[in-house]
């Protein structure tokens, strides 16, 4: 993220992953035709896509065939005390005092606009974190596998810190998620990926000293904030406990499926979360308008299907996707498709010709997980 010229938009569409087979369970299920526009509006996208007639339930920008999903109505916003275990008391306070004059403002430089809804706006998307928070662990026991939650939220959180908004984020949506993970229902430890272009550094800031949350990033080096270097590994008690990936430009599906295999997955596994949390940014697509990474919408399946695996193999399957950036509309909505499709088990739909993208800094990234594996002892 960022995204000049962007506002701070709410949408809210809070999806837990049951199985390609709607007998048995219970809930509202969404269909594709249902689908495409909850993905391209709840996405931040304000452009109307009306569904195909006849047997053909997809459009060119959403690529979903009848998937079955349990959509989560009824959750409640996160209070002031949820944010404050998080942010400082006088930037909450002070945010809602000036989102109540009612008036269109800038609160950043990144530019981060408000809107007279933008504090609710806020409140609602931390609470949909929560609540996603809250259908998975709740839907977890020791004979089965947990379902998997995605939260389609605006405005994002992963650049927002302590004392004020940053990069269109107003609130720490999943760092929020992390502490209700921590402190209402006892899950001792959490691992954060963040797969967004951009570091989370609001996030990062959070757990920075905390051991009992592992922060992992892979975004492109040199982008905006400017944070995330590899030497940027957490302080005091957390030291070690943040792992900061950022990948030369240039870098694709064979960098990212190499630094997963060699560097998340193996720290993953040495820390045995209770519950991964996934900043789920698509804006390392190679359409995005805002950087140089080139990740297909088959590399976030890949990917979302490895941290799958990875959360049903040393969390008890408990896996919260939380929207982050993502500026390219095809790109955008092709990967969240496929992100759905992997955690469903269902195959990859993705045509795209690879030989179009130009050739990876193979060498470089070598030396980026070299580095990261001496660094962090993996």
């Amino acid at each position: 993220m960022p995204f000049t010229g962007a506002s701070v938009a709410a949408s809210f569409a809070l999806l837990v992953f049951k199985g390609t087979s709607n007998r048995g369970n219970s809930g509202l299920y969404w269909r594709t035709a249902q689908l495409q526009g909850l993905l391209l509006i709840g996405a931040g996208r304000l452009e109307v896509c009306y569904p195909a007639k006849g047997r053909r339930a997809f459009t060119s920008h959403v690529w979903l065939c009848a998937l079955q999903l349990s959509r989560l109505t009824d959750f409640q916003p996160a209070s002031i005390e949820d944010l404050c275990k998080i942010h400082e008391r006088n930037y909450v306070l002070g945010l809602e005092k000036i989102v109540r004059r009612g008036r269109n403002e800038v609160v950043d430089n990144a530019p981060t606009y408000i809107t007279p809804t933008s504090f609710d706006d806020a409140l609602r998307a931390a609470g949909a974190a929560m609540a996603l928070v809250d259908a998975v662990v709740e839907g977890s026991s020791a004979e089965s596998i947990a379902p998997a939650g995605f939260g389609i939220c605006r405005p994002p959180g992963h650049h927002a810190v302590a004392k004020g908004p940053m990069g269109f984020c107003l609130f720490g949506t999943v760092a929020v998620a992390a502490r209700h993970a921590q402190q209402f229902h006892g899950l001792k430890k959490v691992l954060i990926f963040d797969f967004d272009v951009h570091h989370g550094n609001g996030t990062n800031d959070v757990f920075f000293d905390d051991p009992s949350v592992l922060f992992i990033s892979t975004h492109q080096a040199g982008l905006y904030p400017g944070t995330g270097a590899l030497s940027e590994v957490g302080t005091g008690d957390g030291a070690g406990a943040s792992i900061n990936l950022p990948l030369p430009g240039d870098s694709g599906d064979a960098v990212m499926m190499e630094v997963f295999d060699e560097i998340v997955g193996p720290a993953a596994a040495r820390f045995q979360p209770d519950i991964i949390l996934v900043s789920a940014g698509y804006d390392a697509h190679w359409r995005d308008p805002l950087a140089s990474l080139q990740m297909r919408s088959s590399t976030y399946y890949r990917l979302a299907a490895k941290i799958k695996a990875l959360a049903d193999s040393l969390s008890g399957g408990r896996c919260v996707f939380l929207l982050e950036g993502g500026y390219d509309l095809k790109g955008l909505g092709e990967s969240v498709a496929e992100t759905f499709r992997a955690v469903l088990n269902l195959p990859s739909i993705d045509k795209f010709n690879a030989d179009l993208l130009r050739d990876e800094p193979k060498d470089k990234a070598r030396a980026l997980i070299t580095e990261a594996k001496r660094v962090h002892s993996l």
